[in-house]
């Protein structure tokens, strides 16, 4: 059985490291990185069925697998997941992003980042695959586990997949420690700044065209910040692109605000990157992402434009005005912390060896 205190090897599913940039890919690699320095003594592994990128020095206790050694093993989660687990006497393996092997050899945990893959088939159109997985991998009780990263989407997955709540915990994200006020990068004019993809619930095109009532009356850019945005010939409007992380401390510090509007979110994790750099943020009324910030972001309507356009030119004529809401931010993002996120994680795996020893 897994305890406190006894070593132990524990495998997380790597498959979101293939992407360079990403909220779940940052979540699984933030998340290894802390359990394996937090907790020397054990063993972590990251292993999937296709290549992914770490960087070279890791801890001398976090390892990658070698993936498929034949074409069974292609057969991922079914066969080649256990094999390689095996291989590595593995007793623990962590879903990373909503999957869990579907043989029940031993404990296991899932994290729910958030049930949009449900919500709406729009928001999360080459998520098919998960929206038939992993309901059914619910119901097998293949997950010994579930993590979730706010308690507003502990609650509504234990109603949607009737799951029994004591087997279901909410542990919080974390900003990483390059978050933190930097030099701020200028652009010639003062600017608002989105960071995210831009997927139908993240509601990009309403926060530009909210941008776009304010910059009738008030000079001012909006920049755009990762996956999937279309490159606009518009003045004042840039797109960004892709940007490494190193350079975001630095975005967020320069920006007048963070403007995060998304429809729907299981944590938000550019606001609470923001609100750790200093920034201001304006972000919308969704439960998980109010559970986040508290008292420290603006929150609107994030289907009224017109409440948005408001909000942002309050803050384009009146930044100052907001120096108690950014000091809260930073009160706020200071209870996070990928060491806690790692710790409580590491008691949920020990609950999971405790209820699969009595299963």
């Amino acid at each position: 059985m897994l305890s406190y205190t006894s070593a132990v090897i524990i495998a997380l599913d790597a498959t979101p490291l293939i992407r360079s940039t990403g909220g779940v890919g940052r979540y699984t690699w933030e998340l290894a990185l802390a359990l394996a320095t937090q907790y020397p003594e054990d063993q972590y592994w990251l292993l999937s069925d296709q290549p992914f990128s770490v960087p070279d020095n890791l801890p001398g206790n976090l390892h990658t697998g070698s993936g498929p050694q034949n074409a069974v093993e292609r057969k991922w989660w079914l066969w080649g997941l256990e094999q390689e687990m095996r291989r590595r006497g593995v007793e623990l393996f962590h879903g990373t992003d909503y999957s869990v092997p579907y043989l029940r050899r031993r404990p296991s945990v899932m994290t729910l980042h958030d049930l949009s893959p449900w919500l709406d088939p729009a928001w999360q159109p080459d998520a098919s695959r998960v929206r038939r997985r992993t309901p059914r991998l619910l119901r097998m009780g293949l997950a010994t586990m579930v993590l979730t990263p706010t308690e507003a989407v502990r609650h509504a997955a234990i109603e949607r997949f009737a799951l029994p709540p004591d087997r279901v915990v909410a542990v919080p994200l974390a900003a990483g420690s390059l978050f933190e006020p930097a030099p701020p990068v200028s652009f010639g004019a003062p600017y608002f700044l989105f960071v995210g993809t831009r997927g139908p619930r993240k509601n990009v095109v309403r926060l530009i065209e909210a941008w776009r009532e304010v910059r009738k009356t008030i000079a001012i850019d909006l920049i755009l910040v990762g996956r999937n945005h279309a490159h606009a010939d518009e003045s004042g409007l840039r797109v960004l692109g892709e940007v490494p992380d190193s350079q975001l401390p630095g975005l967020y510090s320069g920006a007048l605000a963070c403007v995060y509007p998304s429809l729907y979110e299981g944590f938000g994790l550019p606001v609470l990157e923001a609100m750790q750099c200093g920034a201001l943020v304006i972000t919308s009324r969704d439960p998980a992402i109010l559970e986040v910030s508290a008292e420290g972001a603006v929150p609107v309507d994030a289907e009224d434009t017109a409440a948005l356009a408001e909000a942002m030119r309050a803050v384009a004529t009146n930044s100052d005005g907001f120096g108690e809401v950014r000091q809260r931010a930073l009160t706020r993002a200071a209870q996070f912390s990928w060491r806690k996120t790692a710790r409580l994680t590491r008691e949920v795996y020990v609950a999971a060896g405790r209820a699969f020893s009595h299963s």
